[in-house]
């Protein structure tokens, strides 16, 4: 009976713990796209300046 709680305690413990991932990752999912629009605007920028 101690190996099933605490099998079902490490599952609980996963699932907070990729919930809590999951919950952080949306926010850091609009971070990245900010970082790749800066990246993408500052790439055309350089871009334009080294042709001329």
């Amino acid at each position: 009976m101690r190996s099933l709680l605490y099998i079902v305690a490490v599952i609980l413990v996963i699932g907070w713990a990729i919930g809590t991932f999951a919950y952080a990752a949306g926010g850091l999912i609009h971070v990245l796209l900010v970082i790749a629009i800066i990246s993408l605007i500052l790439g055309f920028l350089r871009r334009d300046t080294t042709v001329v």
